[in-house]
């Protein structure tokens, strides 16, 4: 049986990473190390069972990162690649396939055995020293890349670079039997809907607008809310209502009673048009979904998706989608949204990985 040591870029949690989603399904034993706790002592917690397949991790802290380059605290990646060796040992994995997600992992290629290596770049990592993030792909067998740009920003320092986009948890999304939060049965007019969390960076102004010109309809939205500068005339508008942040496991109930699924974007992300988990959520159910466009973005679905140019057409786009005859693209969407099912995904991954001899 294959085995995996993953070293995530984030906290293993309940609304599942990428990394998480990708690791739950691989074929194999997965020892999954998440990065430092807040408590310096959360790394002596012994390993966990969170999934059937996965054994979690804390690791110990490395020090702090330089942004400019270098190697931060040589003696930092050694306890690392050292706890990392023991709980390799413990669990008698030989020859396992380390994955990678974050360009200073680089610093512990040197301190671990393992028979193939892997990075997985679904991130803007400009912030690091490129040096780390061009050594790790030249290092690696294969560069997954989670989308057309950011293959291309890799493509220097691969030759073995493969398109794996984020995916969705597919029949979680598809399903039309759902039944409406009880918070929301009483809510009418059309329902525009909007999933994810509020903060500085995310562009509210399309939403803004459209929520201003259009105060019979709805807008609903779900998510942790933190500071923007636009969110207290949002929260001014009686016609929009912020359900807060909701389990996961809640969340298709709240997408099933959507007209019109919203997409926004946030400032200073969109260098390398990463398609979000959440445009995959919405394409799996079938149902309308506008999103705004930056100047010189490529659409991923032009197909099946209200790209607008400017909150002024956000807005008139809404109109176009609810006006729009579920029989057109409806299927279509599903389609997409089955098409990028993580399922689908790990059997690309799991395909790749044998072609090279590493599955």
């Amino acid at each position: 049986m294959r085995q995996y040591i993953v070293l995530s870029d984030a906290p293993w949690r309940s609304v599942p990473s990428r990394t998480q989603q990708l690791s739950a399904r691989f074929r194999g034993e997965v020892l999954y190390f998440e990065p430092p706790g807040a408590s310096k002592r959360s790394h002596r917690d012994p390993g966990r069972q969170v999934r059937p397949n996965v054994i979690l991790y804390t690791l110990p802290s490395a020090g702090l990162l330089p942004v400019g380059g270098g190697l931060a605290r040589p003696g930092g990646w050694r306890r690392q690649g050292a706890f990392i060796s023991r709980a390799v040992l413990r669990h008698g994995f030989r020859e396992p396939l380390l994955w990678t997600t974050c360009p200073a992992q680089v610093h512990l290629l040197d301190h671990l055995t393992y028979r193939g290596l892997v990075y997985d770049c679904a991130a803007d990592w400009s912030r690091l020293s490129p040096r780390w993030e061009g050594d790790l792909a030249a290092a690696a067998d294969v560069v997954f890349a989670a989308s057309p740009a950011l293959a291309d920003h890799l493509s220097p320092c691969s030759g073995n670079i493969a398109l794996l986009p984020n995916g969705v948890n597919f029949p979680m999304f598809c399903r039309s039997d759902l039944d409406p939060p009880r918070e929301l049965r009483g809510i009418r007019g059309p329902v525009l809907g909007w999933i994810g969390s509020i903060d500085e960076r995310l562009d509210l102004s399309p939403l803004l607008r459209t929520a201003r010109e259009h105060p019979r309809w709805t807008f609903l939205l779900v998510g942790k809310v933190l500071r923007n500068p636009l969110l207290a005339a949002l929260q001014a508008l009686p016609n929009v209502h912020f359900a807060g942040r909701r389990p996961m496991v809640e969340i298709p109930e709240y997408v099933g009673c959507f007209d019109v699924c919203l997409d926004l974007r946030r400032k200073g992300q969109d260098i390398y048009e990463i398609v979000p988990r959440r445009v995959f959520e919405y394409l799996s159910t079938g149902k309308p979904i506008v999103t705004p466009l930056y100047p010189g973005q490529v659409e991923a679905f032009p197909d099946v998706i209200y790209g607008a140019h400017g909150p002024e057409e956000y807005s008139l786009l809404c109109e176009r989608a609810l006006e729009e005859d579920p029989a057109w693209v409806s299927q279509r969407r599903k389609d997409y949204g089955a098409a990028a099912a993580w399922s689908r995904r790990v059997e690309e991954v799991q395909q790749i990985l044998g072609d090279i001899g590493l599955a």
